[in-house]
């Protein structure tokens, strides 16, 4: 998760960029700053990882601001985003990862902060090696693996039973089992459980087993032929 400091003066560019920033879902706004003074003071108290700066502002503008925050070394990664259309080889001098002109795009806002990522050695590839991706109302939502207690194949589509809920995603019971195969354990044909969150087992009254899950009500039946293998697991992590 990259923390994001906005920096302009007028409140409707902040106003806009927020709005587009909700839907990009690995970024966080840590804050915004209406001035270069301003912006200063609390990039030193917030260590924010992106600046989406604006050029023109009152006091110091934003190309000043770059300048001193290049001599002092800092770290944060700096996207100009300015009406001048005019100032890009400046902005690139004081060492900007991208250069965006009003009105700022959503998908043009994606693709700077992506480059923002790989200037900060914080390769998105990498990232998503640990998430389960899924569109929820239009809108992409990165779950953790980590988070994920179990993965059921239903239909066409994957069910992912998180601590916060549940989601859908489009990728194979066989695939999720074969890139996550550490985290998670297969306890029947349509079913994998994460081994950190396996609580136990209980027998119904017809006769069938069904695991305990920390984090859900819900208890998946487990298969016959994977019982032994579930309690002998279940033995190694008591």
């Amino acid at each position: 998760m990259l923390n994001i400091l906005i920096i302009d003066d007028e409140k409707p560019a902040r106003d806009r960029l927020r709005r587009l920033l909700t839907e990009l879902p690995r970024y966080e706004v840590a804050g915004e700053a209406a001035s270069g003074s301003q912006a200063l003071e609390m990039i030193r108290e917030l260590e924010p990882d992106v600046l989406l700066l604006d050029i023109s502002m009152p006091g110091m503008d934003g190309m000043s601001l770059a300048r001193v925050l290049q001599d002092g070394g800092a770290s944060a990664a700096v996207i100009f985003c300015t009406a001048y259309q005019d100032q890009a080889i400046r902005a690139f001098e004081v060492e900007a990862v991208d250069y965006l002109v009003k009105p700022v795009r959503s998908e043009r806002l994606e693709k700077a902060l992506e480059k923002a990522q790989r200037y900060l050695g914080r390769d998105q590839s990498q990232q998503e090696e640990h998430y389960l991706r899924s569109t929820v109302g239009g809108k992409v939502v990165l779950t953790s693996i980590h988070s994920v207690i179990a993965l059921v194949a239903e239909d066409k589509y994957t069910t992912v039973i998180h601590e916060k809920g549940t989601t859908v995603i489009d990728e194979s019971l066989t695939g999720l089992g074969r890139r996550f195969k550490d985290l998670f354990f297969r306890i029947h044909r349509n079913t994998l459980i994460s081994r950190k969150h396996l609580r136990g087992l209980e027998r119904t009254s017809g006769g069938h087993t069904q695991v305990l899950l920390r984090g859900t009500d819900r208890k998946p039946e487990v298969s016959r032929r994977n019982i032994a293998a579930l309690r002998k697991l279940l033995s190694e992590l008591s």
